[in-house]
Parts: C-alpha cells; structure tokens; sequence
C-alpha cells in the first residue's frame, strides 16, 4: 500500500483523493465487444504507448489480468490498486502500474482505458497534474475516439466529455454519530455530485468512510469539476470538525469511553469480522484524530483497515480459508498492529 505513504492536506478527515480518465481507441468496439485476439492487440498498443516515453521505461510494470489468481486480483482492488469493473472483463483485461503505486492505467475494463491516480489526503490537483501528463503521453501514440462538440466517447454514457471522474475519501464519524450524514448527502447529490462506498459504485459505506465524486462529465471542464468538488469536501471537512468538537465538548467521558472500548476489543479478540473491524477502527482512527489516542499512528489504522479486508486476509495467509477461519486470522492481525 505504497500509495498510503506521504501526506496530504486535511489528513485528519481525508484519507485519498483519485483522478480516473476514461478513454477510447479511435474505431475500435468497446471491451463488452472485443474478441480476445483485439483485446491483445489494445492491451499491446497501450502498453506501448505508455512505455514509449523514457520517463516511463522503468517506473511502470505491466501485468495481465489472466495470470492473477482470483485472491490476488481481489487484493488489488482492495487495495484500491485497479477497480471492481476491471475484474468483470478478467479475461481480457490488463493493467500498468508505477512503481509508488500512486498511478494504474487499466485497459479494457468498462473503456479500452481508465488511467488512475490515487493520493493520501486532500490532493486532486496533483493527481489531476499527473492524469494529465498520462494522458498526453497515451495519447501521443493513440488517436482517442473523440467529438469536436462533446469531448471524449466512451462507453457509458455518464462519462461522455471529460470523461473524468474526481473522487474524495473521506472519513465522517461524528457526522454519522450526530445523525447529520443523511441530510448533507441528500443535499450534496443535488448540486451533481454522488457519495459511494469504500470501493465505489455499488459498494457499501463501512466504517464511516465515504466517497464523493462528481456525476456529469459533459458540458463542465476538468477544473470546473475538481473546484464544486473541492469545495463540497471543505465543507463536509469543515462540518466534520464542528461535530467532533461538539461531541466531545458536551460528551467527553461518553466519546472516550466509546474510543477505549473499540481500543480494548480490537487489542483482545479472537474472533473478528469484516464489518465490526471497520466499525471498530474507524472509532479508533477517530481518537486519533481527537487526540484521546496518541500512541498509534494514523497510517496504521489506514493501512490496517485495508490488510483486514476479506483477499487481504487470505493472501496473507496464502491459503483458502473458510469466513469462520478468516474471522480468527483478522483478529490475529489487529492484534499483532495494535500490539504497543
């Protein structure tokens, strides 16, 4: 998870920030219609095209998606390495990834590409900066199926213009604790943006943590959508602040006694599921952030809310488990992390 290394703004409330590109090959089906032999020849052609720059010779690694074990393929995405969508087309698809794991280009996943770039905190300008020096470089090689009047074609069409989409993690406990989280969404959804789960559409919220990014990509520019977006998340970030300092002004002993009790649980439990360690954790990385807790890290817990997820687990262990015997091994990994 090298993508979790070095920080960002608003740490305290945003764990990652993430630019998508979708693109498209110039006369050429979608994915849902290649033949395996005209998915070779895309996933060669853009393989190519990104290492046919210098700067890119030996920082990028190629790997193709049919030679991953299905565990393995599960971790990348829980790893938020390449997306749900990308597994779908397993047969067919493939993925570049640079070595600091802060940039994926995945090709024939729902478009021929999706270039990624993720980083911790508050950041969307420089993945935007890094998305669109790949974009130049891809396309330098590549002509794009391309529309002087609307912008980029692709294969849904919520992404047609831009094609981009901006996102925004973040974690909003005491938004949630405070019953306020509903209202805000319901809010944010009209003014064009969506909030998804951990791992993006069709994924759940789990452990306080939310995804916002934008709907529309026609019609807005680049810098149109990361500023309503950027400006949203100040907000969310800024109502976020707000309620932890109310919480513990009028509720200190209940916050804290809430905070310990998580501490206390994870540090001793044998048994651990999926959904109580992100509950947990996330009350933890709370008293992080409020200070009651000041001998873990904020890395830790981020990094540990991912090796506790389901492929995580059973990567590590590098063997089938049944969800019994992966519930006892989480719990073994929270313990050996929290073992200060």
């Amino acid at each position: 998870m090298k993508w979790l290394d070095g920080e960002g703004s608003d740490k305290d409330i945003v764990v990652s920030s993430r630019i998508r590109l979708a693109r498209n090959i110039r006369d050429i089906k979608f994915p849902q219609e290649l033949n395996n032999e005209m998915a070779e020849e895309i996933k060669n052609k853009v393989n190519n095209s990104v290492i046919a720059d210098e700067r890119n010779n030996d920082v990028f690694k190629y790997y193709d998606l049919k030679d991953i074990n299905s565990t393995e393929q599960r971790v990348l995405v829980e790893k938020h390495l390449i997306s749900p969508g990308l597994l779908q087309n397993s047969q067919i698809g493939g993925f570049l990834i640079r070595k600091d794991e802060k940039v994926t280009v995945m090709i024939n996943e729902e478009d021929h590409i999706r270039m990624q770039v993720i980083y911790p905190g508050l950041n969307l300008e420089a993945c935007w900066e890094e998305a669109d020096k790949l974009d130049d470089i891809i396309e330098a090689n590549t002509e794009y199926a391309f529309d002087e009047k609307i912008g980029y074609l692709t294969a849904c069409p919520t992404n047609i213009g831009t094609g981009m989409r901006a996102s925004v993690m973040l974690h909003l406990p005491s938004l949630v604790l405070t019953k306020q989280i509903n209202g805000i969404f319901q809010a944010v959804s009209q003014i064009g943006l969506t909030v998804r789960g951990l791992y993006g559409e069709g994924s759940n919220a789990k452990g306080n943590l939310f995804q916002i990014s934008n709907q529309i990509t026609l019609g807005e520019s680049e810098k149109d959508i990361m500023n309503k977006l950027k400006n949203i998340v100040q907000q969310l970030i800024n109502n976020e602040r707000q309620a932890r300092e109310k919480i513990y002004k009028f509720n200190k002993i209940k916050i804290e006694d809430k905070i310990y009790r998580s501490l206390g649980i994870l540090k001793n439990a044998r048994i651990m599921n999926s959904e109580e360690s992100m509950e947990l954790l996330s009350d933890i990385k709370l008293g992080i952030e409020m200070n009651i807790i000041r001998n873990i890290g904020r890395k830790t817990i981020n990094k540990l809310i991912i090796k506790t997820q389901p492929a995580n687990v059973q990567s590590k262990y590098n063997k089938d488990l049944n969800p019994n015997e992966r519930d006892i091994k989480r719990a073994e990994i929270i313990r050996k992390e929290l073992d200060i």
